[in-house]
């Protein structure tokens, strides 16, 4: 009796604010195509996330790490689930290091307000060094040009940290009211790491 070969590594998405893992947002589509190609896909609901509290989604983040085994580890993240990875990898102990971070639509400094209920997630200082050593290769930034949350200058932010960022021309926030429910690249990018990440139609 054969046996399956044992899974080389796993996947961890992490999703923004008031986001409760719709059918048609690309994080499912993404967690279903890559389970029906055999990966093993963590895909979590994180606590309130209308009104999120940075204290329990660290420690949900944590927990799931955790579970990521000492494969490939390999974590994607949308909106605010980028401000979570970049606070997080400030203080991230070493046994739950990943390998690979996609950063998708990460917010600017005018996205965190008490209106949106993420205040508390607003980012100050990043540590360069810091967030290097959190992953084994740099995240990756992927962003929108015409993202009203992204930072005002998407490349220098990238920059900055030392980052690469392709900067899609018009896709929004990177939601399925802006069309990405299914989005190729992104898969590509999970089982590949090929870059650059593109938009879902056009080049």
């Amino acid at each position: 009796m054969s046996s399956s070969p044992p899974p080389t590594r796993r996947f961890l998405m992490v999703h923004g604010v008031q986001h409760r893992r719709p059918r048609q947002h690309w994080l499912w589509w993404l967690t279903e195509a890559l389970r029906q190609r055999g990966e093993q896909v963590l895909y979590p609901q994180f606590p309130t996330p209308e009104q999120p509290s940075m204290s329990e989604w660290i420690d949900l983040l944590h927990a799931e790490l955790a579970q990521l085994g000492e494969q490939e580890r390999i974590v994607v993240c949308h909106s605010l689930g980028c401000a979570l990875w970049l606070h997080a990898a400030q203080a991230l102990p070493d046994d739950l290091r990943v390998t690979r971070v996609l950063l998708v639509s990460p917010l600017g400094d005018q996205a965190f307000t008490a209106a949106n209920g993420n205040e508390e997630f607003k980012l100050g200082r990043i540590d360069r060094e810091l967030l290097t050593a959190a992953s084994t290769k740099p995240p990756h930034v992927v962003v929108s040009a015409t993202d009203p949350y992204a930072p005002a200058d998407p490349r220098a932010w990238s920059a900055a940290l030392g980052l690469d960022c392709d900067v899609l021309p018009a896709a929004g926030h990177i939601t399925p009211q802006d069309g990405y429910g299914p989005w190729p690249a992104a898969l590509d990018w999970c089982l590949r790491d090929q870059t650059p990440v593109s938009p879902v139609t056009g080049p």
